[in-house]
Parts: C-alpha cells; structure tokens; sequence
C-alpha cells in the first residue's frame, strides 16, 4: 500500500501444501503404501486471514510509534528447550516512546499463559506436560500500539521451543566428610557426582544434596541435534 485509498480491510486466502525432498514411500493404519515424489505433495490446508492497512504514521522507526523489542525479548528464530513438568518463562519486553503499548499478541500453546507487569512488559508462562515431550512448538509474537485511535504492530517475532523430558530420582547416602555441608555444599556436590559417574551414571546429570542423607540427581537432556 502506497497511499490512503488503499486503507481498508483485504481478505487473503493461500493454500499450503508441503513436499517431500526426495522419493519416499508412505505407508497407512492398513498397511497400504504411497509413492511421493517431490512433485507430489503430501498434505495440503487452506489458510484464510484478513489484512487491514491503516493509515500512515509520522515515522516507521522501530522505537518511536511502533514497538521496539529490548532484552531479554528472545530474537527471531531462537531456539529454547523446555523439560516436562517444569515452568518456562519467556520474558518479552519493548517500548514505543510517542505511543502506547496496548497488547502483546501471541500464537502459542493452549495452556501458556500470558501476564503482563506494567506497560512494555509480559511473560509467557508454560509448564509442558508429558503429552508434549519430544514435540518441538513455534510461539510467535507481536506487540500492539495505539497512536490517534489507530493500531499498529511491530515486527513479527517466532521462536522454536522443544519440549525435553527430565527425569529426577533421589539417592539415601552415608556422607563422611570433615567438609562444611553448609559452606562446602557445591564442592560435596561435585563430589558425589563424580563418584555416581565413575559408577557409571552417565555424565549429564546435576547432582543436589537436599539435607541429611537424602541426595537428588537430576537429568541434563542433550541439547544437540
């Protein structure tokens, strides 16, 4: 759009369809199998939305009249890992300094929540569930301005969160150490952990010792592809 007559509300409808990278072979609940090639595509769904243009503000410099992202606002494209039952938090937070921020607009899972602390901050909230393990869930965002009645948007921000499963036991010990279990805690730590390793737990876990005897091994997923 170039001038105010193109200010209105314009309907948009594409079809997506997605395609192997090479021949493969698909095979259903009834054991029949399909050839695809890349010219094949192998699903296909109609995406509608509505476009509106508004009119034109004083300046499009990010900061001004529309948003501008600060940190700690993950950038686009990000990719944060997630364990299962433990709480995420996403920090978001901008400024527009000759307008106001009126909302945070967010494509995410159903059960993240979103709160706000004050005008140019929000947190999204999510505890995954065991369901969720091993799925990896785009969470895309935008933050809404008002200037002169109107709504603007600031750029579009995605970013990737994969879900980990995180598994958490808990050991009974006989600690003997002439070594403060207050002051010398992170050293004991490291201690038991090097011996659980040398007694073949496997290396990526984070070992706390909790009090008396009772001691909690945590998992570190692996984060590499």
């Amino acid at each position: 759009p170039t001038s105010s007559s193109d200010e209105g509300a314009y309907a948009v409808q594409l079809m997506m369809e997605d395609f192997p990278r090479q021949t493969i072979t698909l095979t259903d609940s009834s054991n029949l199998e399909e050839i695809k090639t890349p010219s094949d595509f192998i699903s296909k769904i109609p995406v509608q939305f509505l476009l509106r243009v508004y009119s034109a503000i004083p300046s499009c410099i990010e900061g001004l009249y529309l948003a501008r992202f600060l940190p700690p606002t993950p950038e686009n494209g990000a990719q944060i890992y997630a364990d299962v039952n433990q709480l995420l938090e996403i920090t978001i937070r901008a400024e527009a300094t000759l307008s106001t921020i009126t909302d945070l607009l967010v494509s995410r899972p159903y059960n993240m929540a979103k709160s706000t602390s004050g005008s140019g901050n929000f947190t999204l909230r999510w505890t995954p569930s065991e369901s969720q393990a091993n799925e990896s869930h785009p969470i895309c965002f935008i933050v809404e301005t008002s200037y002169s009645g109107l709504l603007h948007q600031s750029e579009h921000r995605c970013v990737i969160v994969t879900v980990r499963t995180l598994h958490i036991f808990y050991l009974k010990m006989k600690i003997s150490t002439t070594l403060s279990l207050v002051n010398d805690k992170e050293i004991i730590e490291e201690a038991i952990k090097d011996e659980l390793v040398r007694r073949g737990i496997p290396l990526i876990v984070r070992v706390r010792l909790l009090g008396g005897d009772l001691v909690e091994v945590r998992t570190i997923p692996h984060t590499s592809d």
